[in-house]
């Protein structure tokens, strides 16, 4: 403009005080329209929103939960598998716009063009756009007491802004777990033994305290004992997922349960949990058939050694401890095979690994049907598989931003750690359920 804003005012007669007010207006709403076209904020709403799920994304764990909030308020959303890290589709509307900006999330504007530009995309490549159709109602199995250990998923779902309820021992008997769609199992040792701290730790309130409630609980049920008792709690839950349940288990609940399975009928578990000594012959007694993942393992009777069993790979309590190293994600294809690309999707497909009592599971005591998601050298980190009209879904390891975490630490603070991978894997499951499943094209 020739002479300037300052000619311009001085033309259409403005005085010296109304100009310099002008001026400043001007300036402003000048400022405020490049801020906003820096933050990709446009007047004229776009179509849809791209929550990208690459290096690009300031917060990948709580995108899962903006994800989850849009199903939340019956909205539409897709899950770009393979797309930018597995990116999500949400609608273009101002509640979903605050919501992002709330929980911090990166969301870029895409108008229709550029929508039919990512769908091409996806169209040509190992890419596909999954519907998800409906939140899914999530429960923890975890003891009512805080125990001095902390639960990957929980601190998650908490981040993340996942709305969840907690379960355990006295609603699975009450028939509870047909209400969720999904349930994660906590630290829990399906074999009644207390996870075998109880010659550490005998002394320890927190010990004394699991003890009391679990025996009342048995009493409660008429089971002779915590053994019997966890076996029928383990049937129950196999039962929810050969029912249509989306089963996640993560550490020690991985194992035991399924050893508790194969043990319906042996007895396994030490002296001081059910008052006999367990089955010399145990290993040869067991029954896999009634498994779900795992066959042929070799159970660890001795109360001494706290190891369930060689299913593990790492052994992190024993003197044939493992050492970590990094595992390696699958890459599926997303037209074919797309649960498990679902349940891999991420930024990054070299992971640190991590401890857990369960850390790691051996191959060759794998069944047939069992799928490998992860993997570190020769053993498997993460796995899933179908039974019945459901599926599980195990995961090694206790933290995955806390490699050798410790009875007594502090838990994470997944503030530092909002684009975690290893975070990203147990999000991945709890959207799993709510992805509207295709026929395969095979």
């Amino acid at each position: 403009m020739r002479g300037g804003y300052l000619g311009f005012f001085r033309k259409i007669g403005c005085d010296r005080n109304a100009r310099s007010m002008l001026i400043r207006s001007f300036s402003t709403l000048l400022l405020v329209m490049t801020l906003l076209g820096g933050l990709g904020i446009r007047s004229v709403q776009a179509q849809s929103l791209l929550v990208p799920m690459d290096r690009q994304q300031q917060n990948h764990l709580r995108a899962y939960g903006l994800a989850y909030w849009t199903l939340e308020q019956e909205e539409k959303a897709e899950w770009l598998l393979n797309y930018r890290g597995g990116s999500f589709l949400l609608p273009d509307l101002p509640s979903v716009r605050r919501e992002a900006a709330y929980r911090g999330v990166s969301i870029t504007g895409v108008d229709a063009p550029a929508e039919a530009r990512i769908r091409a995309t996806i169209e040509g490549a190992n890419m596909e756009a999954v519907p998800l159709e409906q939140a899914p109602k999530v429960a923890i199995y975890t003891p009512p007491n805080s125990t001095p250990w902390d639960d990957a998923v929980t601190m998650v779902l908490e981040y993340a802004g996942i709305p969840y309820e907690t379960i355990w021992d006295y609603e699975v008997l009450e028939g509870d777990l047909s209400e969720y769609e999904w349930i994660h199992l906590h630290h829990e040792d399906f074999t009644g033994q207390y996870s075998k701290f109880y010659l550490t730790y005998a002394g320890a309130p927190w010990l004394q305290e699991e003890v009391a409630r679990n025996q009342e609980v048995a009493r409660a049920g008429d089971f002779a004992d915590v053994p019997e008792l966890k076996k029928h709690i383990a049937l129950e839950i196999r039962t929810y997922v050969e029912n249509g349940g989306f089963l996640f288990a993560m550490c020690s609940a991985t194992e035991t349960l399924e050893l508790a399975l194969a043990a319906l009928s042996v007895d396994i578990a030490a002296a001081y949990s059910d008052g006999t000594p367990p089955d010399a012959n145990a290993t040869s007694k067991l029954d896999w058939v009634a498994s779900m993942a795992f066959e042929n393992g070799d159970v660890q009777i001795a109360p001494s050694i706290n190891a369930f069993s060689d299913i593990d790979a790492h052994q992190v309590n024993t003197p044939w401890r493992k050492e970590l190293g990094v595992y390696t994600l699958f890459d599926f294809s997303a037209k074919f095979d797309p649960v498990p690309a679902m349940l891999t999707q991420n930024h990054e497909s070299v992971l640190p690994d991590f401890y857990g009592l369960t850390t790691s599971f051996r191959e060759d005591r794998l069944k047939p049907n069992t799928v490998v998601l992860g993997q570190e050298g020769g053993w498997a980190k993460y796995l899933h598989g179908n039974f019945g009209e459901g599926t599980w879904t195990y995961f090694g390891g206790h933290d995955p931003e806390d490699p050798e975490h410790q009875i007594g630490d502090p838990q994470t603070d997944l503030a530092l750690y909002p684009n975690s991978p290893g975070y990203r894997l147990i999000l991945n499951n709890v959207l799993f359920p709510a992805a509207k499943k295709k026929k395969l094209k095979t």
